[in-house]
């Protein structure tokens, strides 16, 4: 989650972008939720009740691991041809500017891809951005 950046440009193209920020809100949000099902469901309901409310918390406790499963999937599925040619590309652009990047293997994933991408935001100016 802390590899991949964090900004609207490249957002409406991945759903990384989208899959943090939730995750990231459901990591504060979902413990909250969850304790509130469990004490509102045995309040109102009655303690017979219980077993069906500690499920419900349960299962919104799960909803930020759904998250990092999903992330951690991506992370490592192979890149598309596609995207595997627009990376090359990004990462040529970043040699010829004199920046260390790695280049990419055969085998590259989302992860490699990541990596490129930060270093890129860190180093590209706006304008190579504005174009995409």
């Amino acid at each position: 989650m802390k590899i991949w950046p964090m900004v609207k440009q490249i957002s409406f193209y991945f759903p990384e972008y989208r899959v943090i920020k939730a995750t990231r809100l459901s990591i504060v949000a979902m413990p909250v939720i969850a304790l509130l099902t469990v004490i509102i469901q045995t309040s109102v309901l009655s303690v017979a009740f219980l077993p069906q409310s500690i499920a419900m918390g349960l299962f919104f406790i799960s909803i930020p691991i759904q998250g990092f499963v999903w992330l951690g999937w991506r992370a490592s599925h192979p890149l598309p041809l596609s995207l595997f040619d627009w990376t090359n590309k990004l990462s040529q652009q970043l040699v010829v500017q004199g920046v260390a990047c790695p280049p990419l293997t055969s085998k590259a994933c989302y992860m490699d891809m990541a990596n490129i991408l930060k270093l890129a935001f860190e180093r590209l100016d706006n304008s190579y951005w504005d174009d995409i």
